[in-house]
């Protein structure tokens, strides 16, 4: 045995809480993970792991020495996994998540050319706003928009997205057009109802983020109502510049207040720990990298 495989059975001890339960997951025979424990054990000069003939605990050493060494284990592993792919055709099924708007837009067009390049991959692209477990699910790969909570994903920022005021031309016609983010109170603002926080729209004031309150005679919970509604005049909306882009290149809405715009909010794909190893996830990381264009959105 390697001492990488001493590590890992020590690793595994730790986390499935006994011996045996370490030796099944890791297919390895009772002796083995006792022996490579103690032979870890020996080298270090301290007992890491309590034993009892059901249960196996990590001393007070034994856990300071488990968050030490299993990050660099993994790293070990996820490099030896991506040498031995690097050569293989991408293959088997590729699970995906993005946001619901952003997916059809962005992700699918490279999807197909994904699957053009590589016929042997099958891709199930699943749409959900929600922040979804992807361990729990099954998932390869995320697009997540957003800040991303400390969740022990691997990333990679892809871009950033910005956040914009806009409103239909007639609406500027007969209103006129807003100054400052301030004079937003004497204009009608399409409010969200279910933001974290409705009637509030972030800007950059005086170099720094203000939030500005606004209001407004239509409201709703769906974003697509609302660009309905700014475009037939009914008031102001916000929204990310991605989701209204085709509106204003086609002239249906006009952009407002874009000196005033919040900082850009960033876009990540993200991915369990080692996934990156497969082929079919490496290839399409690679490809999402030199495809996707989010600078002007």
């Amino acid at each position: 045995m390697s001492r990488i495989d001493d590590f890992e059975a020590f690793i595994a001890v730790v986390e499935h809480g006994s011996l045996t339960a370490a030796a099944r997951r890791l297919n390895r025979s009772l002796q083995s993970i006792s022996r490579s424990l103690a032979t870890l054990e020996e080298s270090v000069g301290v007992e890491l792991v309590h034993r009892t003939t059901r249960h196996s605990t990590p001393s007070e050493t034994g856990a300071a020495f488990f968050h030490r060494i299993k990050p660099a284990v993994d790293e070990i592993n996820e490099a030896k996994l991506e040498a031995a792919n690097r050569r293989s055709e991408p293959s088997g099924i590729l699970r995906l998540t993005a946001p619901v708007l952003f997916g059809p837009d962005f992700l699918v067009p490279i999807v197909a050319d994904y699957m053009r390049m590589y016929p042997r991959v099958e891709v199930d692209l699943q749409l959900s706003d929600a922040f979804v477990d992807l361990g729990a699910e099954g998932l390869d790969l995320a697009i997540r928009i957003g800040n991303l909570p400390d969740s022990g994903l691997r990333a990679k920022r892809l871009g950033a997205l910005r956040r914009v005021v806009f409103g239909a031309p007639s609406y500027f016609r007969r209103h006129g057009q807003p100054t400052h983010p301030f004079d937003l109170a004497q204009h009608n603002c399409i409010v969200r109802t279910v933001d974290e926080r409705p009637g509030e729209w972030m800007f950059q004031i005086e170099g720094k983020p203000r939030t500005v309150k606004v209001a407004g005679i239509f409201r709703s919970n769906l974003m697509t109502p609302i660009y309905a509604a700014a475009i037939h005049g009914l008031g102001l909306g916000y929204s990310p510049l991605w989701q209204i882009r085709q509106l204003v290149d086609d002239g249906r809405v006009e952009l407002t207040l874009t000196e005033f715009e919040p900082a850009p909010v960033p876009i990540h794909a993200v991915w369990p720990e080692g996934r990156s190893s497969s082929a079919k996830v490496r290839a399409f990381l690679d490809m999402l990298g030199s495809r996707l264009e989010l600078k002007n959105l």
